[in-house]
């Protein structure tokens, strides 16, 4: 069984372990692929392996050993399903790999609006301690999140583990979802009352027709004013210029954001020039934990089908 990775440094660069997918077959492990050397380097390959690659109809048809692939990934969007299907190739994702570590992530990114710890920490080690503490006030006040209630647009497996944190600091913990499941300590509420209720809402859905640009002019006006928004899910969930529009204007208090429309160019993005936001280059999934429980885990997969099952099959 050859195994080709197109693109493992993603996942790995250099501090987890590949083994779990070598004791499986001949494994080979590129850092990168450029795409004009895809269809070469996996020419001979029965397993293809990656994370942000393109795998296009074209490819798929270019590769007549190819028969399993592989994402290094939850999200598969860059995979030709159709095309896959169509050959009999299975797609299999990961994914609940990092959901503990998203939700971590995700308080990190409201925890540095409110308490706003990255700046006052810069000032004490540039000596400026008064600038942070004037006769006994905050130069930035911070939030207090006990009392306040936290939306969850969306609810998975990282909402409900955000909606566990956030019942833990005091909060009040509202859900929307299409189809809600009562469940303890949540309260599902609609669209329309998540918006006008909570004092942070946190995005947790997939990125789809429904959901693309949901939170726009309309709806980031119907939320209360000053209110923070964090989105670790997809960034075109958000409109940006939007976004930023209340941002400048103080409609919206804050937003903290691991994920973009165009990421990784942000150079036209009006996020980074609008004020009160935190924006990290979509890392929330990365601990060393969680890649190495991804690569487990697409082992784990591989093992299953090469046995003659199905795990975690997309298409």
């Amino acid at each position: 069984m050859r195994i080709v990775v197109l693109d493992g440094r993603t996942t790995n660069p250099g501090d987890i372990s590949w083994e779990p997918l070598a004791a499986l077959g001949e494994l080979t492990v590129y850092d990168t692929t450029p795409p004009e050397l895809a269809a070469a380097r996996v020419r001979e390959a029965d397993v293809v392996i990656y994370c942000r690659m393109n795998i296009t109809a074209e490819l798929i048809d270019a590769l007549p050993r190819l028969r399993y692939l592989g994402t290094l990934s939850t999200g598969y969007n860059t995979t030709d399903l159709q095309a896959a299907a169509h050959r009999g190739i299975p797609v299999c994702n990961v994914p609940q790999y990092c959901a503990g570590t998203v939700a971590q992530f995700t308080f990190s990114l409201l925890l540095a609006l409110c308490n706003r710890v990255e700046s006052h920490s810069a000032r004490v080690k540039a000596g400026r301690w008064e600038e942070s503490v004037d006769t006994g006030t905050l130069r930035e006040p911070f939030v207090e999140l006990q009392g306040k209630t936290l939306g969850l647009f969306g609810y998975g497996n990282i909402a409900r583990r955000v909606g566990a944190i956030a019942r833990a600091m005091g909060m009040q913990v509202l859900a929307f979802r299409r189809h809600p499941q009562p469940e303890e300590g949540v309260t599902f509420v609609s669209q329309e009352e998540l918006l006008r209720r909570s004092d942070v809402i946190s995005i947790h859905c997939p990125l789809t027709p429904q959901t693309r640009h949901a939170f726009n002019a309309e709806t980031l006006a119907a939320m209360k004013p000053g209110a923070l928004l964090i989105n670790t899910a997809r960034g075109a969930v958000v409109e940006e210029a939007a976004v930023a529009a209340a941002l400048h204007s103080g409609a919206l208090g804050g937003y903290g954001a691991d994920v973009f429309e165009t990421e990784p160019d942000l150079s036209r993005s009006p996020l980074c020039t609008a004020p009160n936001t935190v924006l990290t280059p979509h890392i929330a999934w990365a601990s060393r934990e969680a890649r190495q429980r991804l690569v487990n885990e697409v082992a784990e997969n591989l093992r299953v089908w090469m046995n003659g099952g199905e795990r975690n099959r997309v298409n």
